[in-house]
């Protein structure tokens, strides 16, 4: 009888040690995940615009199989990466990161040259025609789980950079809260977003008083507006994080006078309106000159990326 009252006290043990370490990891992940809130609302900016064109039966199919695409990244490709550069090679995450940075700035740049300049690239114009929808969707898929992945690497990054846990299991454990938290929270966001037209037209049709029939109405006149918006920020986004990854990634590697440059121009800027509004437009104005230096420098990739990368990908893919 002691001997089981001995067990049963060493399990009771173990169940409070277990249940310590997940209140530490949802800690963690909550202060974490806090820190990527600005990549958060980017990833979220981004993603509508990969379902705009396609009929409305397929905007959710397409969201869950984008979504399921960033699980994976996270999960699978991201987590253990980070965990090892961190620990093994922690140098290489900055490099990485910045080609990550310059993709976005790439796909940002690429969709604003397109829209000033129409017919100003042959490259570009194949790259943003549309085909049969099976492959639009396909393409628009892949897209998205690209843009995704550059992304998910920033906030993995960021979020593993502010866990403070004292082992590698219990920086795994918190990561992978953070990367379901955050795909949850993201495309949750996305699916509502892409479907308030719908719940407009449902009350339109369904609602049993007049102001709800109204607000049915104006969801529906009001949504092609939202994602055109949606569409613009999610472009600014890309420009913004990717010339921002790249602006931090020149500091850390010892070329820092960009960084300082656009930080004391902000400060500057930021310091001459009241006190009040300093800290927004500080932030507003580093922001935006993150995101024209991004736009800059992707628009110096699309020559590279069109005449150079582009070719050399496509005769690889020939060859196999």
């Amino acid at each position: 009888m002691s001997g089981l009252l001995a067990l049963l006290d060493d399990v009771a043990g173990i169940a409070k040690v277990a249940a310590s370490s997940v209140d530490d990891v949802v800690a963690a992940a909550g202060k974490a995940g806090a820190k990527t809130a600005g990549v958060i609302i980017d990833d979220a900016a981004v993603t509508p615009k990969y379902v705009q064109g396609f009929a409305p039966a397929r905007e959710l199919p397409i969201i869950w199989r984008i979504a399921r695409g960033s699980v994976f990244n996270k999960i699978v490709l991201l987590l253990p990466v980070a965990l090892l550069l961190a620990n093994f090679a922690p140098w290489m995450i900055t490099p990485l990161l910045m080609i990550g940075g310059s993709y976005l700035c790439f796909e940002g740049a690429e969709k604003i040259f397109h829209v000033l300049f129409p017919n100003g690239s042959h490259e570009i114009d194949e790259d943003m025609k549309v085909r049969d929808p099976g492959h639009l969707e396909e393409q628009k898929v892949k897209g998205a789980i690209k843009t995704d992945f550059i992304l998910s690497a920033e906030i993995m990054t960021i979020a593993l950079a502010a866990i403070e846990a004292p082992n590698l299991w219990m920086q795994a454990a918190t990561l992978a809260v953070v990367g379901i938290g955050v795909t949850v929270a993201v495309y949750g966001s996305v699916a509502l977003i892409v479907k308030m037209d719908d719940v407009g037209l449902f009350l339109a049709k369904s609602a049993h008083t007049p102001i709800g029939r109204g607000m049915g109405r104006g969801l529906v006149k009001a949504m092609p507006v939202v994602m055109k918006v949606l569409s613009v920020v999610g472009t600014a986004a890309m420009l913004w994080v990717g010339g921002s990854i790249i602006i931090h990634g020149l500091e850390v590697l010892g070329f820092g006078w960009l960084g300082h440059l656009i930080h004391d121009l902000a400060h500057a800027i930021g310091h001459s309106v009241t006190d009040q509004w300093t800290r927004v437009v500080e932030w507003v104005s580093k922001a935006t000159m993150d995101g024209i230096f991004g736009l800059a420098w992707g628009f110096v990739l699309i020559p590279i990326a069109t005449k150079v990368v582009g070719p050399m990908l496509s005769k690889r893919s020939e060859t196999h």
